[in-house]
């Protein structure tokens, strides 16, 4: 059964075939038949750069438990990296004059 459950989102970053790494701008996620895991259904992530040739592209393939794993871990890490930034910004800031 194909589900038709498809995010796109922009996307800022490099990705890696190979040797080469290669500018993103596309993120999609996708819930359908598995691929190449030998898996049922699963949660695809594909980071691509639609300029350039088919093979930009970085595909993984979840279970959903890893999916939700994965989303707990990212939401972990940017909780972290925003505390950081707002530490670090805070630190530069000059006090104001009442």
């Amino acid at each position: 059964m194909c589900t038709s459950i498809i995010e796109i989102v922009g996307a800022e970053g490099m990705a890696k075939r190979g040797d080469a790494w290669f500018e993103l701008t596309t993120a999609v996620v996708a819930y359908d038949h598995a691929r190449h895991a030998p898996l049922a259904d699963v949660i695809t992530l594909d980071f691509v750069n639609a300029a350039l040739d088919p093979g930009a592209r970085a595909g993984v393939e979840l279970t959903l438990a890893s999916a939700r794993e994965l989303r707990a871990a990212l939401d972990r890490a940017i909780a972290a990296a925003e505390f950081e930034e707002a530490e670090v910004r805070g630190k530069h800031m000059l006090p104001r004059a009442a």
